[in-house]
């Protein structure tokens, strides 16, 4: 609140003070896709890690040279 706040009424003050507030208190955007990225991330690691043991597994099971 800066000087040219001195001529406002009390509701008005206060609503500012509010909106201020909420402005500070909200998620942004940025936060959120960075959230969202991190998910995407580790589901990704999540499904290759598996991925990747299977195929190794399948490999295994079809060498010719194994009796």
């Amino acid at each position: 609140l800066g000087k040219q706040d001195y001529k406002k009424t009390r509701p008005m003050l206060r609503a500012t003070r509010l909106k201020a507030e909420a402005k500070r208190t909200a998620l942004g955007v940025k936060e959120v896709a960075l959230v969202l990225a991190a998910i995407l991330v580790f589901l990704l690691a999540f499904y290759a890690f598996f991925y990747l043991n299977i195929s190794n597994e399948v490999d295994l099971d079809l060498d010719p040279d194994e009796n």
